[in-house]
């Protein structure tokens, strides 16, 4: 199967772009029964295919046939009765693939913050186990309300007016230190970004970039290329 006829047959499935169709064909996957074959994270390896997206190849696909089935000859009455019983490998021990997993395992880049910011940032992860879920008022008598924090209201809302035995209300002194707010919880200012050329503006050692939702995979696959050159960490990646 030739490039044009493999991308052809990719972007006809439902999610599947050319961007996506040649980052599969580029990294080994040029044929259809290699796709069926692999496995999940084998697909999730490949730039820019998430996941879902690889589930829903192979769900389109439809499964690999398996190799049994497609060598599988008829065999004879007297033949079964001469066939040995094949002798079972044996199984990889869970200690090689425990040690094989810490080894592809990569640490994140961490941010240059000072004492003082680091300890902040402790703080404020201590405030926030101990800050209870803000609820909307009788949010459990009326499920079309919903949990999502409304402010109280009414003359006879014992919530706004502080009764007993009612939920707490968002106040000030929940909020975390002043230096942290904002703040992604590795310690990052978290920045936006839309194009390639919005790289260029962020400090690789305090901040890190997000990239919007809108961005299409082309796109995606240059911005995640450039910010390794960069050395900047992506949020969302």
């Amino acid at each position: 199967m030739t490039k044009k006829e493999f991308i052809a047959k990719l972007t006809s499935l439902k999610g599947i772009g050319e961007a996506k169709a040649e980052a599969l064909y580029e990294e080994g996957f040029d044929s259809i029964e290699k796709l069926t074959g692999a496995t999940i994270a084998d697909l999730t390896k490949v730039a820019g295919i998430s996941e879902t997206v690889a589930r829903s190849i192979q769900k389109q696909l439809g499964p690999a046939p398996s190799k049994k089935e497609a060598t599988k000859k008829p065999v004879k009455k007297e033949e079964k009765k001469q066939e040995k019983p094949v002798e079972k490998e044996p199984k990889e021990k869970p200690e090689d693939t425990a040690s094989e997993k810490k080894k592809k395992v990569t640490t994140k880049k961490k941010p240059d913050l000072s004492k003082a910011l680091s300890e902040s940032l402790k703080i404020r992860k201590e405030l926030k186990k101990r800050t209870p879920a803000f609820k909307r008022e009788e949010w459990f008598r009326y499920k079309r309300l919903g949990t999502s924090w409304r402010r109280p209201d009414g003359i006879t809302s014992k919530m706004r007016r502080n009764f007993k035995y009612r939920p707490n209300k968002v106040r000030v002194g929940y909020r975390g230190p002043v230096k942290t707010r904002g703040l992604h919880p590795s310690g990052f200012e978290e920045i936006m970004v839309f194009s390639v050329a919005d790289l260029e503006l962020i400090n690789p050692k305090t901040q890190a970039a997000r990239i919007g939702s809108t961005v299409g995979t082309r796109k995606r696959l240059d911005i995640e290329k450039k910010a390794k050159e960069l050395d900047i960490r992506l949020l969302n990646m």
